[in-house]
């Protein structure tokens, strides 16, 4: 199972999606669909988050992980991404009985990201600042996994680096 996280617009789905169609059996499980599928009561994460969209949020990670886990006892390799920061990378490694586990952190810096959001057809940052989730992303998440600035570099290559780093693990 590989496990995708970083901040909003640091190329998370597209990087999971072709990282996925290089394996040869394998899914790709998007995190933020379980939010999406709350339709009546739905919190939003914020800067200052309610008790309920913490709630949402450890559902979230928990419906990412069985899902995955279905897929895997399946014979599925597991590309599955989401935002996951802070505390809550630990929480949710820690769920995961998948073995071998390999958590990506793409981590490119603030300024790219900025560029990226530009280019994209939708915006991530109406109630975040992306310094605030890049502070978040360096200054509270465990040094987990494999941690990539991916700011000069295309999807193609960060999904070499991921498998190279794959390779190289024990």
């Amino acid at each position: 199972m590989f496990l995708i996280t970083g901040i909003q617009a640091v190329g998370k789905s597209t990087v999971a999606q072709l990282l996925a169609e290089r394996l040869p059996r394998s899914v790709h499980v998007r995190g933020d669909a379980f939010r999406r599928m709350v339709v009546g009561g739905r919190e939003e994460m914020t800067p200052e988050p309610s008790e309920e969209a913490l709630r949402q949020l450890r559902l979230r990670h928990r419906l990412t992980v069985q899902v995955s886990e279905t897929y895997a006892e399946a014979g599925f390799t597991v590309v599955a991404q989401d935002v996951i920061l802070g505390g809550f990378l630990a929480e949710t490694v820690g769920m995961i009985r998948i073995r071998p586990l390999r958590v990506v952190v793409l981590a490119p810096r603030p300024e790219a990201v900025a560029a990226r959001e530009a280019g994209r057809g939708k915006d991530a940052y109406d109630l975040w600042a992306i310094e605030q989730l890049d502070r978040v992303l360096r200054e509270e998440t465990p040094r987990i996994g494999l941690w990539l600035d991916t700011s000069g570099q295309t999807p193609a290559e960060t999904v070499d680096a991921i498998l190279a780093g794959a390779r190289s693990e024990p």
